[in-house]
């Protein structure tokens, strides 16, 4: 066996494709899945788009919903405005589709937690009536379904997955799985046809079980077949239903990854011996195939490997995607103990005269781009998508130039994202994403996410500070270079307390005049088992904290756990004045109504503004998320709610406290600020093609007046990892 080739490019060029020099991707347009939910429907409940296909003029899009039992169906006639075009009920969990002129042929499960008598069928969608027009058994529960090129058979891996609450998922679970083959008559299913090629007894992983998980055919007929549990690879001849090679899909060591679960994203760390454990295949050629070492049992490497047909290994990406995602901010430090960035995905596609490889990362929520570069030489990367959470199915439509994925996560029961069908064009341009990544440091990448602040230094126009909050641990304060394009994090420094690494909540920064920093970091009095207290933090420039003040009882008592969100410093010496913004209102607060704090360090005063908030649409909140001195007594803060797309509020709004005193803690009489809209942030989120993104959380004016904001990802935690770095330049005065 050959050894594995490495990366082609290398961390300095990981970002190549972004100056344009050759066709690139863009995000055009986000699908809601739930507004594709037929009349009646209860639109809050959850919603997936598993794997998605096209019509052959590539203008409707088919893509399965497991949770809501059904088939949707997306109009892309205009890919910038998609369409709900229908939804067909099913009866089971649709899990895969594929199309054939009007018809889409849907593996749909109908054991549901039976796993000891699975079962399933493969219906068939006429797309014109939106009705199910015939159903074919398939004695077992489908995965993933894929046509020949020559269009006269359907191949459906049959998983009959193992329960994993069962002897900790160990395999074996019987009934095994198969591949099974069922030929198409006038582009109709020939059940009559239907074969099952038996592979038990080829795995060296528990024969008798084998997990079929993933299915793709070449020009030639062969059917490459993923036994992801089993970490096997099985080719078969769909004209005879034999077996014509397999083999292990191998093992791997991995250097410089992170595999602990510890608030830290540090790829020091080695992995040894782990199973590839593949999940999506696809052919690259008749000789060649790559497949997603996602892993589920026992393995998962973090990696995309391209075989040959005879078992040989080609090309293995090893750390380095989980490297890519670390460097733009999407890497899943939650994870770190499990698969890491969980590479699931594959699609593979020609653009033009470029073989392009699409690897989907469900942990990550990104789609990494590469381009074949040919037999025996690695692929070469290109470009990074962002996704909604969990990317599930990725489709290329090359004769229009577009890219899709559909993404299964759901969090709006939480308040989060809805699944989404995301829709790319490909066009000679700039990439619009990332907008801001990380350099490495001593080879490695430096990891980021949820930048919850922004500051100016004070002295060179485009250096900016950030902050991480509470998704990471210890906090750290990160160096931005902003006249970069895209903005790149050049740097961090631990944030310590008594020599050793400290971990706070940390949402706002701000600069001081001896080159350190004021920080506020929120409290959480409701936490049970440990209440937090909302701190301001002075702390060098070394990241050392020199002194943790509390707010007086008489305001902590009445502090719920939307606390401190932004600080800001006006004046030096004794007539220093250190601002804060508390997010929403306090329980002394009236209706509507937050703190803006004013804090003297030379007398240790402090003072209380009220500032008004915008009311917000019924089920949402409002409050501020950052606050930026503009100078004479002016001062600017992200005003935002709780929402998501065109119809949230995000704004920048400005407030003079010329002439106005804050008034002594506990006083019956508080000023009120008069606010001024300075920006509607809204289309500048919605121009990024997604689905608009609601934590806008950083602010900042550098040196030669330029407003730069950014948005908060929340580490990656129930998000899909998205940070959106806006430059605006010179901020209105």
């Amino acid at each position: 066996m050959r050894q594995p080739l490495a990366l082609a490019a290398l961390a300095s060029l990981l970002l190549a494709g972004t100056a344009g020099a050759e066709p690139l991707f863009n995000r055009v347009a986000t699908f809601s899945v739930p507004d594709n939910l037929p009349e009646g429907r209860d639109r809050s409940k959850k919603t997936v788009a598993e794997i998605v296909a096209a019509s052959e003029d590539g203008k409707l899009l088919a893509y399965t919903d497991a949770e809501q039992k059904g088939l949707g169906i997306i109009d892309i006639t205009t890919p910038e405005a998609p369409r709900p075009a229908g939804f067909v009920q099913l009866e089971g969990e649709s899990t895969s589709v594929t199309i054939l002129g009007d018809k889409a042929f849907v593996a749909v499960v109908t054991s549901g937690d039976n796993f000891k008598e699975p079962a399933g069928h493969l219906a068939t969608v006429d797309l014109k009536t939106k009705q199910v027009v015939a159903k074919c058994d398939l004695g077992g529960q489908p995965d993933s379904v894929t046509l020949t090129k020559d269009k006269g058979k359907i191949a459906i891996a049959i998983e009959n997955e193992r329960d994993e609450k069962l002897n900790k998922g160990a395999l074996p679970q019987l009934p095994a799985g198969n591949l099974t083959l069922i030929g198409i008559k006038d582009g109709a299913i020939d059940c009559a046809s239907r074969q099952v090629v038996d592979l038990t007894g080829i795995t060296a992983v528990e024969p008798t079980d084998p997990e079929p998980e993933f299915v793709d055919v070449n020009i030639d007929g062969l059917v490459v077949v993923t036994l992801q549990e089993n970490n096997h690879i099985a080719v078969v001849d769909s004209k005879t239903g034999k077996v014509v090679a397999h083999f292990p899909a191998g093992m791997v060591d991995l250097k410089n990854v992170d595999k602990t679960r510890d608030g830290k994203i540090s790829p020091t760390e080695e992995l040894k011996g782990v199973a590839r454990e593949p999940d999506a295949v696809r052919w690259l050629d008749n000789d060649r195939f790559v497949t997603a070492n996602e892993g589920d049992w026992k393995g998962g490497s973090r990696s995309f490997s391209i075989f040959r047909k005879d078992g040989t290994v080609e090309f293995d990406s090893g750390s380095d995607v989980d490297h890519t995602a670390m460097r733009l901010g999407h890497y899943p430090e939650k994870r770190s103990a499990a698969k890491g960035s969980e590479p699931e995905g594959i699609e593979v596609a020609t653009y033009g005269n470029d073989r392009l490889i699409f690897v989907g990362l469900e942990r990550a929520s990104l789609v990494l781009v590469y381009k074949d570069e040919g037999p025996g030489k690695a692929p070469r990367y290109l470009q990074a998508l962002p996704t909604g959470i969990g990317p599930e199915g990725l489709l290329a439509i090359p004769q229009r130039d577009l890219f899709v994925t559909a993404s299964e996560t759901d969090v709006g029961e939480k308040g989060g994202a809805r699944s989404a069908v995301m829709i790319y064009r490909r066009a000679e341009q700039t990439a619009a994403y990332p907008t801001i990544h990380s350099a490495d440091e001593n080879g490695l990448p430096i990891g980021w996410g949820a930048l919850s602040g922004l500051a100016a230094d004070r002295t060179a126009p485009g250096k900016l500070f950030s902050i991480t909050d509470s998704a990471y641990a210890p906090s750290r304060i990160l160096e931005i270079d902003a006249t970069a394009k895209p903005a790149k994090i050049t740097g961090a420094i631990t944030v310590t307390k008594d020599g050793k690494p400290a971990a706070y909540d940390l949402e706002g920064i701000a600069t001081r005049a001896d080159g350190g920093f004021w920080l506020a970091s929120e409290g959480n009095p409701e936490k049970k088992d440990a209440a937090l207290p909302d701190l301001l933090l002075r702390v060098s420039a070394k990241g050392e904290v020199e002194e943790e003040i509390r707010l007086p009882e008489a305001l902590s008592k009445h502090a719920v756990r939307f606390g401190f969100e932004g600080v800001t410093v006006t004046g030096t010496g004794a007539e220093e004045t250190v601002w804060l913004a508390v997010q929403r209102e306090w329980k002394d607060d009236p209706k509507g109504k937050t703190k803006i704090l004013s804090y003297k360090p030379a007398t240790k005063e402090w003072g209380v503004l009220h500032y008004p908030l915008t009311q917000p649409a019924q089920g949402y909140w409002m409050g501020l998320s950052e606050l930026v001195s503009l100078g004479d007594d002016r001062f600017a803060v992200i005003e935002r709610d709780n929402g998501f797309g065109a119809k949230a509020v995000k704004a920048i709004q400005t407030f003079s406290v010329k002439g106005l005193k804050p008034a002594a803690i506990g006083a019956a009489e508080i000023p009120t600020v008069t606010k001024t809209q300075l920006r509607d942030l809204t289309p500048d989120l919605m121009k990024a093609g997604g689905y608009g993104l609601d934590k806008v959380e950083g602010m900042t004016v550098d040196k030669a007046g330029n407003l730069f904001v950014v948005t908060d990802n929340d580490g990656v935690d129930d998000s899909s990892g998205e940070t959106q770095f806006f430059a605006f330049g010179p901020v209105a005065r």
